[in-house]
């Protein structure tokens, strides 16, 4: 088997095994709350600290493993996540029937998922980066884009109508059966991936190298204003969420199955921002897709604000969400393979792992400084208010930088 062949066969397991994880988890969405709610009738203070810590401590758990999967073998690593995924949420299944379920065990369980996600996550890039050929990391990030998309459409969905037939713990089951579905596809990749070598003989992590993702990102001309800019519109997003939920399905009457078809459609959105994303950098190259699609996706959210009762209010949700995922689905690839390209194979799961936890700390942040606001001012005014700031975020986005000073920058870094 040839190189590229042996590529393209890598590459299809870990496609499989990225869309059958993910399916699983889109399948499981909200899966810790509503077992809060309807197994261990669980109060709302204790639902939403299941929704913000959980994930935030997770994020920081996460740290201290990017230096140490740095030097490891990708493959190897992706099916422990895997496996660590699985044996926790089969934890919960277990102490329901043993009737000794607790908020504090989902508590447990949430953070250590959130973690191995963000470990998953950032090895999935490097491998990416190590097994695909450069000319086609972007079509690689726009199939891995699109399975997402395609994912979050369906799997909440059949996953409600599963806890309705099934009970409240059948999509923590599946979850955990997508883990090891997951491995096992990882596991018949064969691995392919290399072992980065250290630049220096240190055996052991220092404190410093915690800090080393973090580090190589805000001196990185190219990257750092990619960072701020999606650490920002990601949690403004994420922070308006839930104060939808309140507005749509409170004060404006919507039924709990009309709220989930307004965020199911728009999906397909997503879909097609991501299988046009490569056709679009080809036509009018990279910077200016990425400048584009990164305004767009700052400008539907807004809009929310302005939602009322009635069809016409559903109508306008499901537009205003299209238009937000299928810009997101354009910008999404062409930020992952630039982010990719910019760092070096050594730096990439230290990069990726600090950038996914400043995400998930920011949204985790946001969202409770919305919730605080919105009790003062109402979901309709915070809502704005995000919407609002998100119109600022492309001054975020990477100014043009010529070819010379980019490399420059990377010789630069990758000293560091």
């Amino acid at each position: 088997m040839d190189g590229r062949r042996s590529a393209a066969w890598r590459f299809g397991w870990l496609w499989t095994a990225y869309g059958v994880s993910v399916f699983g988890t889109r399948f499981a969405f909200d899966a810790f709350a509503l077992v809060a709610l309807l197994v261990l009738h669980a109060g709302p203070a204790q639902v939403s600290l299941l929704a913000a810590v959980g994930p935030a401590v997770g994020a920081v758990l996460s740290v201290p493993l990017g230096p140490w999967v740095e030097y490891r073998r990708k493959g190897p690593v992706m099916i422990a996540t895997d496996l660590v995924r699985c044996a926790v949420l089969l934890s919960v299944p277990l102490a329901y029937a043993l009737d000794a379920l607790t908020v504090a065990q989902l508590l447990v369980v949430s953070v250590t998922v959130a973690a191995a996600d963000i470990t998953f996550q950032a090895s999935v890039g490097a491998y990416v980066k190590d097994v695909v050929p450069r000319e086609e990391l972007l079509r690689a990030n726009g199939r891995l884009e699109s399975t997402t998309w395609t994912a979050t459409m369906l799997g909440p969905p059949l996953g409600g109508a599963a806890i309705g037939l099934f009970g409240p713990v059948t999509t923590v089951v599946a979850d955990a059966v997508s883990y090891l579905l997951s491995a096992g596809a990882l596991g018949a990749a064969g691995g392919g991936d290399r072992r980065p070598e250290r630049p220096d003989a240190r055996p052991r992590l220092r404190a410093g190298d915690l800090l080393d993702g973090w580090r190589y990102i805000l001196r990185s001309h190219d990257l750092r204003p990619l960072f701020l800019n999606t650490v920002l519109v990601n949690g403004l997003i994420m922070a308006s969420s839930p104060l939808l939920v309140v507005l749509m399905v409170g004060p404006l009457g919507f039924a709990p199955w009309q709220y989930g078809l307004a965020f199911a459609v728009p999906c397909l959105g997503g879909l097609v921002g991501a299988r046009l994303s490569r056709r679009l950098v080809t036509r009018f190259g990279e910077r200016r897709v990425l400048r584009v699609a990164g305004t767009l996706r700052a400008c539907w959210s807004v809009g929310l604000a302005f939602v009322g009762p009635g069809v016409a209010g559903l109508v306008l949700v499901i537009v205003i969400e299209f238009g937000l995922i299928t810009s997101m689905g354009v910008f999404n690839p062409v930020f992952s393979t630039r982010r990719l390209e910019r760092t070096p194979a050594d730096r990439v799961v230290r990069t990726l792992s600090a950038w996914s936890a400043t995400s998930k700390a920011a949204i985790a942040a946001l969202t409770a400084l919305w919730g605080l606001l919105a009790a003062f001012t109402g979901p309709r005014a915070a809502i704005a208010l995000a919407g609002a700031l998100l119109l600022a975020t492309p001054l975020l986005l990477p100014r043009r930088l010529d070819e010379t000073r980019r490399d420059q920058d990377s010789e630069a870094e990758a000293k560091i």
